[in-house]
């Protein structure tokens, strides 16, 4: 970090944990740092609380809400097993058995755990999503669902292998699904506000409220250009985390699976998305895209990986069953 930029750590570390404290002033110090929040749960108690900020970014705290990209997919999948801890849902269904539309253009062989395990063959969606389609209200006319109830699946050619990473699309399709399975109606977005975020006094966030948009801080990227001039400093120096030869390499062994991707050529998830800060647009934040935009704080989005890593219940209540958590492990 230049030496004319002011970096201010603030927060707590319990005993034991000072070297987590020192390697993450060494990080805002020295990389490309901006704003970062740092939360650590460990056998029920909170023993790292950091957030840092830059003179550029004083009114940072530790309750902004930051979107955590596919941190989203762990908060669909608690979503999902509820319904099967339940029993109105089993990741063996057939989709069509709770959603018959669905098996159009060939897809009624389809069953959930092929959906959650990236193997549905809807990596990508033939077009562009308007944002406000998005929003929870307008979710439940149906526009998003009609669209995959039409569409045809589309595998990798070469490789025999039916998995993609949907990135973006798994989301949108658990939620078309957990919606109709739900006895209440709800989206994923107002399931885990609802049964998971208010009663565990978290900021863990589906769908930004209008009047909420104040406490989200938008993301930035690096520019290629930097990375890579950075990438050719030696260590002491470097902003960033890799050299040339390993970003070399990581690019070249994701062009491998790139080149044979079903995505190459599709539009942009989002209409009007030119480039990854798309993702700031109010329309974006206030809309349920699951597996890509859920807006958290570390406190909270650590506080359900405590809740989940002591199986399923915080403070002698129980917000996942046994049930579901064994649904959840058991099928990998």
């Amino acid at each position: 970090m230049s030496a004319n930029i002011q970096c201010k750590i603030q927060g707590s570390v319990a005993p034991g944990f000072e070297s987590v404290k020192q390697l993450y002033e060494h990080n805002m110090r020295h990389l490309a740092e901006k704003a970062t929040q740092l939360c650590i749960y460990h056998e029920g108690e909170k023993v790292v609380d950091l957030w840092a900020t830059t003179e550029k970014e004083a009114d940072f705290s530790p309750d902004n809400l930051i979107n955590v990209f596919s941190s989203g997919k762990s908060l669909t999948a608690i979503a999902m097993a509820t319904l099967v801890g339940k029993g109105l849902l089993n990741y063996d269904d057939k989709i069509t058995q709770h959603w018959p539309e669905f098996g159009g253009a060939g897809k009624d062989e389809l069953s959930v755990c092929d959906l959650m395990r990236h193997e549905a063959g809807l990596a990508a969606f033939n077009q562009s999503i308007k944002p406000e389609d998005l929003l929870t209200e307008n979710i439940k006319t149906n526009v998003i669902g009609k669209l995959i109830e039409g569409h045809a699946q589309k595998f990798r050619k070469g490789d025999g292998r039916a998995r993609e990473y949907h990135a973006v699309t798994r989301g949108w399709i658990a939620n078309e699904i957990f919606r109709r399975v739900d006895p209440k109606d709800r989206t994923i977005s107002e399931f885990l506000q609802e049964d998971i975020s208010d009663p565990l006094e978290v900021d863990v966030v589906i769908g930004v409220k209008k009047d909420e948009l104040n406490r989200v801080k938008k993301i930035s990227t690096l520019g290629l250009g930097f990375i890579l001039l950075e990438s050719l400093k030696p260590k002491f120096r470097r902003k960033t985390e890799f050299n040339i030869f390993q970003i070399l390499r990581k690019v070249i062994s994701m062009l491998f699976i790139v080149r044979k991707s079903t995505t190459i050529g599709s539009p942009p998830p989002f209409k009007g998305m030119k480039k990854i800060e798309f993702f700031n647009d109010p329309k974006v934040v206030m809309g349920e895209t699951p597996s890509a935009n859920a807006n958290c704080s570390a406190r909270g989005l650590a506080k359900i990986a405590a809740m989940m890593a002591a199986g399923g219940t915080w403070d002698e209540k129980e917000y996942f069953s046994s049930e579901a958590w064994a649904a959840l492990h058991e099928g990998p």
